[in-house]
């Protein structure tokens, strides 16, 4: 299942997530995959797209970052496969 993961940096502060980012990695456990992010131009925020069968799984790597980022999780699926999946109701 995929994830649209919204990083909230805690005080704006980007320097702290970029040092433990560079420092220990991205601190993921085994069973969650990283896709890809963004990071919005005032520096607040990052949106990263991950990959996760097991839930808590990613809620352990969030507990792992929650001293530095505040965090929004929202469940997504390819705008295509729900195209498809409405089709039928358009």
């Amino acid at each position: 299942m995929q994830f649209m993961v919204i990083e909230h940096f805690r005080n704006q502060d980007a320097k702290a997530v970029y040092r433990r980012f560079r420092d220990q990695g991205r601190m993921m456990p085994e069973g969650v995959q990283f896709v890809s992010s963004w990071v919005s131009a005032d520096l607040s925020r990052c949106f990263q797209v991950m990959e996760c069968d097991d839930l808590t799984l990613l809620q352990r790597w969030c507990a792992a970052w929650s001293d530095l980022v505040e965090f929004e999780i929202v469940p997504v699926t390819p705008g295509k496969d729900t195209a498809a999946a409405l089709a039928d109701q358009l």
